[in-house]
């Protein structure tokens, strides 16, 4: 089975939030408009991931619609590191709205929905949920997925349904922050094009 074949399915680049003691969220690009009367939405959780655990207990969350002009490291900080480990929310300008937080910076604009059914897709999880409240913020252009990976140069985490495992026969270099691999030699003043992080923060796979 050739996986390179699902980068050429359409995608956006959303952060999907929710709150519980604390504000959390993570990137996602599988957000799928299923009906227009009543609007229902769909999204899609890795079953490991912290705002999964968070969703299912509070059944609410807001998506949140990049744009290109994001600053690549509020990717990095809600696509490569864990709610569960650090407050992804600190030094982000976002607002509360129906009591889930929502970026303000360079998004289209934003959803908040209820969930009303959760169906288990082996190792992640469908959410359908009713968008209760949403707001078209601006007219920037929304991200696609193909503008991360081919303009950005950004990388799909694990933990996303759309991860592929590179191979080469050069040497590649993992940044062990935003997990964006360099092949090739790495130059003494390297820094990561996504995240910013220097030398010291990439390993040899």
């Amino acid at each position: 089975m050739d996986k390179k074949v699902f980068t050429d399915i359409s995608y956006g680049m959303y952060i999907v939030s929710c709150k519980d003691e604390k504000n959390c969220g993570c990137v996602i690009n599988t957000l799928i408009q299923l009906t227009n009367e009543n609007p229902i939405i769909s999204i899609c959780l890795n079953k490991k991931n912290y705002t999964n655990s968070i969703i299912k207990k509070t059944k609410k969350f807001a998506v949140s619609i990049l744009s290109e002009n994001i600053d690549p490291n509020i990717i990095s900080k809600f696509g490569f590191q864990s709610s569960n480990d650090i407050d992804k929310f600190d030094d982000i300008f976002y607002e509360e709205k129906e009591g889930v937080p929502i970026l303000k910076d360079s998004i289209c604009g934003y959803l908040i929905c209820e969930v009303i059914n959760i169906i288990d897709v082996e190792s992640h999880d469908l959410f359908i949920a009713r968008v209760i409240d949403t707001e078209k913020t601006n007219d920037l252009k929304p991200m696609t997925y193909n503008y991360y990976h081919e303009v950005l140069k950004g990388k799909a985490p694990k933990k996303a349904p759309t991860y592929i495992e590179e191979k080469s026969e050069e040497d590649s270099w993992v940044c062990d922050i935003c997990g964006y691999v360099h092949k090739g030699n790495l130059p003494d003043d390297f820094k990561c094009p996504i995240c910013g992080a220097d030398l010291s923060h990439f390993k040899k796979k």
